[in-house]
This record gives structure tokens, sequence and C-alpha cells, in this order.
């Protein structure tokens, strides 16, 4: 299969009128203070880092994506089978992941303890990896008792990744034992 192009990115007008439809499918005003979160820039340029669990291209901004394939690269060497469930998703896309979420009977509320809010979800900036290992449930807690959890408590900071909301984070945000943000090294 040929490598497509990036994902459409937001700019920061369609960001803006993204979280203006957010706030008009409920999503509170106040949502970024309130939860200690701040509106993320999506990334200028993209770098594909291959087909995720559903063979759908994904991306990351090139330094995220470097990191990635030198982490993914020690994990296998070490026995650890890392796979992409999700890595970049532009604000537009997280505003149809609500929509969707809202067809199908959720609430807002219940909708904003797991995901971000449009605008404000660490996925817009191209760092974060949401990460899965075979034998274990995409984007389940039960990922935390795999040895990729493991390897990655052990590893991920030296390639530069942080585990982003552990349990009783301050953003208010679901334990996600799968998302991991590159932060530099």
């Amino acid at each position: 299969m040929a490598e497509q192009s990036p994902p459409p990115r937001c700019d920061t007008a369609e960001r803006a009128r993204v979280i203006a439809a957010a706030h008009a499918l409920g999503v509170p005003r106040d949502y970024g203070r309130r939860h200690r979160l701040r509106i993320m820039r999506e990334p200028r340029e993209l770098a594909c880092i291959g087909s995720d669990i559903h063979g759908r291209e994904q991306w990351l901004a090139p330094p995220a994506a470097r990191a990635w394939a030198r982490m993914h690269t020690a994990a296998r060497r070490d026995g650890i089978e890392l796979q992409v469930v999700s890595a970049f998703r532009s604000a537009a896309y997280q505003l149809r992941i609500i929509q969707r979420k809202l067809d199908h009977g959720q609430s807002i509320g219940e909708i904003l303890r797991v995901s971000a809010a449009p605008g404000y979800s660490e996925h817009h900036c191209g760092r974060v990896v949401d990460i899965t290992t075979p034998g274990y449930s995409a984007l389940e807690e039960e990922f935390e008792q795999s040895p990729a959890f493991a390897w990655l408590q052990a590893q991920a900071s030296g390639f530069g990744f942080r585990l982003s909301y552990p349990r009783d984070n301050p953003h208010g945000i679901a334990y996600e034992p799968w998302h991991w943000c590159w932060r530099r090294a």
C-alpha cells in the first residue's frame, strides 16, 4: 500500500471554529481552565510512523516520530511488541468523535471524562501514541497488566515519552495506561 498524504490539520482560525462548535455541543467554556489543559497547536509537518492495528496509516510530528521509531526498535530487541492504536488527530477529527458519541446517547459529561475536548487533546500536537500489544484489548486498563506496559514504565522516559494520564491525574481525565506523549529526551 502506497503511503498516503498526511491527514488535514487545523490552522488557528479552523481550531477556533472547532472549539466554538464544541461549546455548542455542551463543552463548558471554562473547560481548559477547570481541567488544567491548554489549547494544543497542531504541527506544521507530520511524518508517517506506519500502520495502526486497523491498518490505517498513523502520523506524528517528525521529532516524535523519530523517538517512536527508536523506542519501538528497542522494545522489539527486548522481546516487546508495541502496536499503535492512534497517534495524531486534528481538533476537527476530535469534534467528530465527540459528535459521534453524543449521537450514540452518551452525555457530554460522560464523554469528557474519557476524551479531551476538541482543541485540548494531546493527540492534536502530534507527539502522542496510544499503544497496545498482542493479547490485550486496545484502549483498556488491562494494558497495565501487560509486559509492554511494564517495559514502557521502565524504558519510555529514556526516549522522551511519559504517561500523560496516570491514576488521579490533575486533569480529571480517566486513567489511560496506553497514552504516551513525547516530551523530548
